[in-house]
């Protein structure tokens, strides 16, 4: 956690574009960290929160945004045989490809709040050939909630924001598994609607 603070003291607000740009590119960076304690400094006057919003949503769009070029240009034969080189090997490709079959084009949306996802929804959407306007309007409205809530965050909690973002990145994906079950099971009784029913009849027959 020093160690950002470091470099918040030695090169301002450009840690969070860059820092946000490269995690966008799946290289290591810690994001939500950065963007929470920048939060927390702008509570002290050490940094602006509206640049800090500006600066971590911009690094990250600009980011993901750059990898939707880089999988529609390249196409998957490439990522196929050097994906590695992106930590994007063939099995999460499968796997990936997988979850937006099965969820569609708001896997976007969500992924950012999902570790080890959000870094290869755009290099995955542009691979699976994503309409661009598609991708923007999911893409930059995830990006945009994820920088709100992790700066405000750092904003409100201060100097408990490491044991605030444990507990963020747990219950936030329990709170994505809920999201998806329900959606799933919404579908499912939406789709056997009259089955269920013509089922509860015959229990109430029963009775």
């Amino acid at each position: 956690m020093e160690w950002i603070r470091y470099l918040f003291e030695q090169y301002g607000y450009f840690v969070l574009i860059f820092g946000l740009f490269a995690e966008s590119l799946a290289l290591p960076f810690p994001g939500e960290l950065a963007m929470a304690i920048a939060g927390h400094m702008s509570t002290v006057g050490s940094l602006n929160i509206l640049i800090v919003i500006f600066f971590s949503y911009f690094g990250a769009i600009a980011g993901t945004t750059v990898t939707y070029y880089l999988g529609y240009k390249l196409g998957t034969p490439f990522f196929e045989k050097y994906g590695r080189f992106f930590f994007l090997n063939q099995e999460r490709i499968i796997t990936i490809t997988k979850w937006f079959h099965k969820y569609g084009n708001k896997l976007i949306l969500v992924s950012y709040f999902i570790p080890g996802l959000r870094h290869f929804t755009g290099y995955m959407s542009g691979i699976l050939r994503v309409r661009l306007s598609t991708f923007i309007f999911y893409n930059f409205t995830g990006g945009l909630i994820w920088v709100l809530v992790y700066v405000m965050i750092g904003k409100t909690f201060g100097i408990k924001i490491e044991q605030m973002l444990h507990l963020i990145s747990q219950y936030s994906l329990a709170a994505i598994i809920v999201l998806v079950v329900g959606v799933v099971i919404g579908f499912h009784i939406k789709h056997y609607k009259h089955a269920i029913l013509d089922w509860i009849r015959t229990l109430n027959w029963l009775k």
